[in-house]
């Protein structure tokens, strides 16, 4: 299964709850906060069932108020996508 970066984390955050009116997606934004970059609880929920489908990893409702930054997601998805050694 492909690892996920964070262009496809930027691009499933625009189709689950479209753009922000800034450009906060652009530039390093692994460790900033999903609220300051104007993604809610809703944004995240639909992101995390697109996760689901497109990935294959699924990621629990409860797991979602720890995924507060991009490096969260992709670590979370990246270690469940990744062949166990």
């Amino acid at each position: 299964m492909p690892q996920m970066t964070l262009d496809d984390l930027r691009r499933l955050l625009i189709e689950c709850a479209g753009e922000t009116d800034d450009d906060s997606l652009s530039g390093d934004i692994l460790d900033k906060d999903f609220t300051s970059l104007g993604y809610d609880s809703l944004a995240m929920l639909e992101t995390a069932a697109r996760i689901t489908a497109d990935y294959g990893v699924p990621v629990p409702d409860e797991r979602i108020p720890e995924l507060t930054t991009p490096r969260a997601v992709l670590d979370l998805v990246n270690a469940a996508a990744s062949p166990s050694s």
